[in-house]
């Protein structure tokens, strides 16, 4: 197998990906995998340290099973920099019309019907807003590893549940009010470290967020949704799985033994292991993820 770079066209784009699909494949739906928050890249990895190569292995264990996938850059970074002035001037919904334009190019590539959207962590909110205008062209969603809560909630969840953070959390928690409320927060009154959090380049896109509820947005869906959740995922929890299976009844829902975040199995209960294994390209993939995504979309051919 082979991958083959593929555009989107967008305006001030094209937006670029890689396209990895078997012979096999051919006429059978692909899968649009769209990643999580921050500047990560197609493969899952980011300059922050996450070196992981996540989504490069799902969608390379997806081929090995006969489902073909795009794996994209997000508008703004890396290959699809564009004429992006500003990767950061961005909102949910330029987000979702991006993931809507992946998916005409991947029933174009394929000549399905229809594709499928797959989101990681954020990236599940994106296919969230995106499902509610996506019409034929959708097949349905697969949503791994995505929270159920806003965003303003995950993120104060975070800050609290850091014991460094005692200090600064006070300035920190009323900055998340703040922008929860939609009124934009000051800089000059937060302490420096809290500074590249919450700055004015991404304070639209972090109210823009916050007034998103994915358990109301899952609820409205009339496609098939598979929900993916690790029980060894220190960002988000069993109960975001539960809460999103809860919103959406005819929805399925897998659970990966000891995945975390990164898509990767590690011992429960040991954190060092689970955070080392962001940096850490060599682990496999856990074991079953890429089995419920292909059983899944395959029983929908």
């Amino acid at each position: 197998m082979s991958e083959t770079e593929v555009e989107a066209q967008v305006a001030n784009g094209p937006l670029k990906g890689a396209m990895l699909l078997p012979p096999q494949a051919a006429g059978r739906p692909a899968v649009v995998i769209i990643p999580g928050s921050g500047p990560t890249d197609r493969d899952g990895n980011s300059p922050m340290g996450i070196e992981a190569g996540y989504l490069k292995m799902l969608a390379e264990a997806l081929a090995e099973k006969g489902i073909g996938s795009i794996r994209v850059d997000k508008r703004g970074m890396f290959s699809s920099k564009g004429a992006f002035a500003d990767p950061n001037a961005v909102l949910f919904d330029d987000y979702a019309g991006d993931a809507l334009a992946w998916l005409k190019v991947a029933r174009e590539k394929t000549g399905a019907d229809c594709a499928w959207l797959l989101g990681h962590s954020e990236g599940g909110l994106v296919a969230l807003i995106a499902a509610q205008e996506a019409g034929p062209d959708l097949c349905g969603l697969v949503l791994v590893s995505t929270s159920r809560r806003p965003l303003g909630e995950v993120l104060r969840e975070q800050l609290q549940g850091n014991p460094f953070n005692k200090p600064i959390l006070p300035q920190a928690l009323a900055a998340v009010d703040a922008l929860e409320r939609g009124e934009k927060v000051d800089m000059a009154t937060l302490p420096q470290v809290l500074q590249p959090l919450f700055g004015d380049q991404v304070q639209d896109f972090l109210i823009d967020g916050f007034s998103r509820r994915p358990a109301e947005l899952i609820g409205k869906l009339e496609v098939p949704v598979l929900i993916v959740q690790g029980d060894n995922d220190l960002q988000v929890w069993m109960a975001d799985a539960e809460a999103l299976s809860q919103g959406q009844p005819a929805a399925e829902l897998k659970v990966i033994a000891g995945m975390n975040h990164v898509l990767k199995s590690v011992p429960l209960g040991d954190i060092a292991a689970n955070l080392a294994s962001y940096g850490d390209p060599k682990p496999p993939l856990a074991p079953g993820l890429a089995d419920a995504v292909v059983d899944f979309v395959s029983r929908r051919d």
